[in-house]
């Protein structure tokens, strides 16, 4: 099975996790949802998955590029 790191689009923090370690995630689905300039932006899931590991907590801060997730193929 392939790892698969999600990373951040945007900086700014984490305003909520939306699933959970271990959860089945369609692709489409969101992970979580960051704010940057009073804007929501949801971090989605490209291909599906489960989701092995959050590297991210809500109110946490968050640069473009960096890793919040992975999720297993």
């Amino acid at each position: 099975m392939a790892m698969i790191e999600v990373t951040s689009v945007v900086t700014g923090s984490v305003w909520k996790i939306e699933a959970s370690i271990g959860q089945r995630l369609e692709p489409g689905e969101s992970i979580m949802i960051l704010e940057s300039m009073k804007m929501e932006i949801p971090v989605i899931v490209e291909d599906g998955g489960t989701l092995r590991e959050l590297r991210v907590a809500e109110g946490v801060a968050v640069t473009e590029g960096q890793v919040v997730a992975v999720i297993e193929e």
